[in-house]
């Protein structure tokens, strides 16, 4: 399996292969041509057909640091992958270059004519099996297992992760109106918040906390904010969620919160090598099932539980979400995927 910062990874919603993906091109490309006056982009396959909905085109222009024209191409068929875009760089109305790119799934991109790269293995494990028969023999704890095998840099990386968990919360219990995207749908986060009942008993509010966490990082990818994805940009609001609010009501230290998340992710790198993570593969089951499932480890490991028991929380919290289908409404991550 490879390293969590591959499963990890900070960009902008509301689709790690729809704005991630190509914000990461657009930034390589534009060092590449740093000439450059103007761009044009041609978005074909899946890019062409929902770019507007998930606004790629917008992220292609606003990251892009000259202007740019982006195009829609429904017609090319012959392509080297379904989310493929080519750029054409000028200056003073000659083409200075053009690079074709391949956005290939969880913010990843592949570059046309260049040797294709995969990130490396670091967990020789691919299954819970072996994984607790390592730790068994070691006599380690799961967070242990990933320290070894990633070394203690990881921390580092996780604690950024955490941090922009954290204020991607935080912006989103700001902000407030409707999102972007034609569908009319009001914030939420902020409302939830803010309705405390004078009887409000301690287990509504807790429901309502929680979700209101998880509602704002999703509110914030679905208006091309800033978020993780955990493991996903659709399922990017439910681990942070859970993870705040443990933290606020057991005063969780930072650095069991970051052992938190190394399990939670080793949850989801299973579920990436093994099955799948993408919706437009294996239904809203393979990011909110797995995004659940990530964070009902990551519990289990904050309140000390074996490691039986945390394989245990995770399996019972996909069991639940079985055959969850990905159907959003307009090709929008908002109805029903917030919810």
């Amino acid at each position: 399996m490879q390293s969590l910062q591959e499963l990890y990874k900070i960009g902008r919603g509301p689709s790690s292969s729809h704005t991630i993906g190509p914000e990461r091109a657009a930034r390589r490309i534009a060092s590449e041509f740093p000439q450059a006056d103007r761009f044009r982009v041609v978005l074909y396959g899946s890019l062409a057909r929902t770019g507007r909905g998930h606004m790629t085109d917008r992220i292609l222009t606003e990251t892009l640091p000259v202007p740019a024209e982006v195009e829609f191409d429904l017609e090319l068929a012959d392509l080297p992958h379904p989310n493929t875009l080519d750029f054409f760089a000028y200056r003073g109305g000659e083409l200075l270059g053009t690079r074709r790119v391949m956005s290939v799934g969880g913010g990843t991109i592949r570059i046309g004519g260049e040797t294709s790269f995969e990130p490396p293995e670091v967990y020789s494990e691919k299954t819970f099996s072996e994984i607790a028969a390592y730790c068994d023999e070691k006599s380690c704890a799961l967070w242990e297992y990933v320290e070894r095998r990633e070394g203690t840099e990881i921390w580092d990386y996780l604690r950024g992760i955490w941090a922009q968990m954290q204020r991607s919360i935080e912006e989103g219990l700001s902000a407030s109106g409707k999102l972007e995207g034609g569908l009319g749908l009001q914030r939420k986060a902020r409302y939830l918040y803010r309705q405390h009942h004078m009887d409000e008993s301690p287990e509504t509010r807790e429901n309502r906390i929680v979700c209101a966490y998880a509602f704002a990082v999703s509110e914030q990818n679905a208006s091309l904010g800033t978020i993780v994805t955990a493991p996903t940009c659709g399922a990017s609001g439910v681990l942070p969620a859970v993870l705040r609010y443990a933290q606020e009501r057991r005063r969780f230290s930072d650095e069991e919160v970051l052992h938190a998340l190394a399990v939670a992710g080793v949850i989801g790198n299973l579920v990436k090598t093994n099955a799948s993570i993408s919706g437009a593969e294996c239904g809203c089951q393979a990011e909110i099932g797995t995004a659940c499932s990530m964070a009902a480890a990551a519990l289990a490991e904050l309140y000390g539980m074996e490691l039986p028991q945390i394989e245990y929380a995770a399996e019972v919290a996909m069991e639940h979400h079985l055959g969850l289908t990905c159907d959003p409404v307009g090709g929008l991550v908002q109805i029903p995927c917030i919810e």
